[in-house]
């Protein structure tokens, strides 16, 4: 399904990745339908997954540091659900510091609108 926003961001994030040595997008996914622990996911490794409930990915993309995304859904009061999305980076030296200030305008904006889409469909 992508990444339900600015996909063409990471794809762009993805090439600056392969560029640089990294892995890149091109793994992909084991299962289009299937996930487990340790499975790739394009740039990011299955780290903890609950069915329906808790999801968080490692980036083995080349930062300057140790980032995750983690995704958990529960009830909410009154009925439904809700998402909750958290984007985590520890950052190494100067340039992982650097490059979390550089881009927190832009994780803001691409974290926000993603969690939005993810929570509409």
């Amino acid at each position: 399904t992508g990444w339900y926003f600015a996909n063409g961001l990471w794809e762009l994030r993805g090439a600056l990745d392969r560029a640089l040595g990294g892995v890149g997008m091109r793994r992909g996914r084991r299962d289009p339908d299937l996930l487990r622990v340790g499975d790739a996911v394009d740039f990011w490794r299955v780290e903890r997954f609950e069915e329906g409930r808790l999801l968080t990915l490692r980036a083995e993309m080349k930062v300057p540091g140790q980032a995750r995304l983690t995704f958990e859904v529960e009830a909410a009061p009154g009925g439904g659900s809700r998402l909750r999305q958290t984007a985590e980076f520890h950052p190494e030296g100067v340039a992982g510091r650097a490059y979390w200030w550089f881009l927190a305008p832009v994780h803001t904006i691409v974290f926000s609108l993603m969690a939005r889409r993810i929570a509409e469909a």
